[in-house]
């Protein structure tokens, strides 16, 4: 007998939106702070060899930043001021204000076709969760008012592919792995992920690439509902 599939799951970035729009506008939000408050140190301007070891640095101390990505961010730019000679204290204040910056225009996303007429249709049917390993939040966004569950990798300490990740987000939705569906951009995060969580994977592919695990691939949005259809049941 088949279980009901009660969840549907999404990942947020490259799946319902192209992240790098809004990431670039991000990143420039980010440099633009700091630019123009130290102008002096031009520190977009650090060689990149200089940034890879700065970062390496971070997560030999830290290793834990490695799952929290926005702690990871703001910590770097502590770091990159320290580096030029600002002290400790504003250097933490700086940081936290430049990522202020970033993540104010971290949710300026522009969303595929279809993904508010999907997403309304799977809402009218099941319940639907945010599974991501970003730093977005999907309720600041235009589509956060379809999602009963927003769930943020760096808010456990754990990122997909996982499965711990993927059955505390089931738990708090009160379903089990076998009443889920997963729906994701990336094979390994998402597809593996869910899989070996227990649940089923619908991977978004628009070049429609095979696969042998994932319960469907599907290449555009709306093509989904009939996706899940089919595996509901």
């Amino acid at each position: 007998m088949s279980t009901t599939i009660r969840l549907i799951t999404f990942d947020l970035d490259d799946t319902l939106w192209d992240v790098r729009p809004a990431l670039e506008a991000a990143e420039d939000a980010q440099w633009s702070y700091l630019n123009a408050r130290y102008p002096s140190l031009a520190l977009a301007a650090t060689p990149r060899k200089e940034i890879s070891k700065l970062r390496q640095v971070l997560l030999a101390e830290r290793p834990e930043l490695i799952h929290r990505i926005s702690l990871f961010r703001q910590a770097f730019i502590e770091q990159l001021l320290r580096h030029h000679g600002v002290p400790d204290e504003e250097a933490v204040s700086a940081a936290s204000e430049a990522f202020a910056a970033f993540i104010s225009r971290r949710h300026d996303v522009t969303l595929y076709p279809n993904a508010h007429s999907v997403l309304a249709t799977l809402g009218g049917q099941f319940q639907l969760g945010a599974l991501t390993n970003g730093n977005a939040d999907v309720r600041q966004t235009q589509i956060g008012s379809y999602f009963d569950y927003a769930w943020r990798a760096e808010e456990f300490g754990l990122s997909k592919p996982d499965p711990a990740l993927f059955h505390k987000a089931f738990e708090q939705a009160g379903v089990s792995a076998d009443q889920v569906i997963h729906v994701g951009d990336c094979h390994n995060n998402d597809v593996s992920g869910a899989i070996l969580a227990g649940a089923k994977a619908i991977w978004f592919d628009p070049e429609g690439s095979a696969s042998e695990i994932a319960s469907g691939v599907v290449q555009r949005l709306c093509d989904l509902p009939n996706a899940i259809k089919r595996l509901a049941g």
